[in-house]
């Protein structure tokens, strides 16, 4: 089976560094995929991507060098074996609050013995080769998501369950669990305490730890701090962006001479 690059930058005491994929174009993620990004999520819990779509975008990433996984909608089994069966090489699983909710994750995402996935669907021998089944539950990265403070709270937990790869903080929501409004690289102490507590937890288990920014300079800050899975904003947030600031270069008075 093809190695998850993500896993082996991990192994070696790496970070990977990716971005979210919200707009559901699959050339719009082949493109930022070709830029040398490590890893590509799909997100198909926000927004309209169906599984058509997330598994054409899984086709344009896979062949770029990036690592495409899929952030399902709930923590669902029948969401889960549709993203994997898509080609999914990792599984970002919203909304994990209980050490009950990802062992249910666990057990979604492993084949037998270590879970309950059931084997089928033409893709994963053609993307991960014939033999995928022998190699799919070392090589799939399950990353849960720490986004309330009661995830926080019970992040020892959550964390120890054997067969959790690495979580995935979503400042955004745990800001709003906290009373705060919504935003990335939050700066109340309230945010800064929860996410040390959750990035301790994640070293004290061997849980990788992830969190989404909005520049790259907060990347740098966050693999320093030790985090191994570091998103920079969305395809989204790259359009934003570039529209907003090429416009601002703009004359304001466009009246021809």
């Amino acid at each position: 089976m093809k190695k998850n690059r993500v896993k082996e930058l991990w192994r070696e005491g790496k970070a990977a560094v990716g971005t979210w994929v919200v707009l559901g174009s699959p050339i719009t993620a082949e493109i930022i995929a070709n830029m040398g990004y490590d890893w590509v999520v799909v997100d198909t819990e926000h927004g309209s991507i169906d599984i058509n779509t997330t598994q054409s975008i899984v086709q344009a990433v896979l062949y770029t060098g990036a690592v495409p996984m899929v952030r399902v909608p709930w923590n669902d089994p029948m969401c889960i074996k549709r993203a994997l069966d898509a080609g999914a090489y990792g599984l970002v699983i919203p909304m994990v609050n209980s050490r009950e909710e990802a062992i249910r994750a666990v057990q979604a995402t492993r084949y037998p013995p270590l879970g309950v996935r059931s084997f089928g669907g033409p893709r994963t021998r053609l993307y991960g080769g014939i033999d995928y089944f022998e190699h799919a539950n070392e090589e799939i990265a399950l990353i849960v998501q720490i986004e309330h403070i009661d995830a926080v709270n019970r992040v020892d937990e959550i964390l120890s369950v054997e067969g959790v790869d690495g979580f995935f903080i979503g400042p955004s929501d745990l800001a709003i669990s906290l009373g705060l409004k919504p935003g990335l690289d939050q700066t109340d102490p309230r945010h800064v305490d929860a996410v040390n507590k959750a990035l301790a937890a994640g070293k004290k288990y061997g849980v990788r730890g992830g969190i989404q920014v909005g520049s790259a300079e907060a990347v740098n800050e966050r693999i320093a701090q030790g985090f191994q899975f570091v998103a920079l904003s969305s395809d989204e947030g790259f359009v934003r962006s570039a529209a907003s600031s090429a416009l601002s270069k703009i004359v304001k008075d466009r009246k021809i001479a």
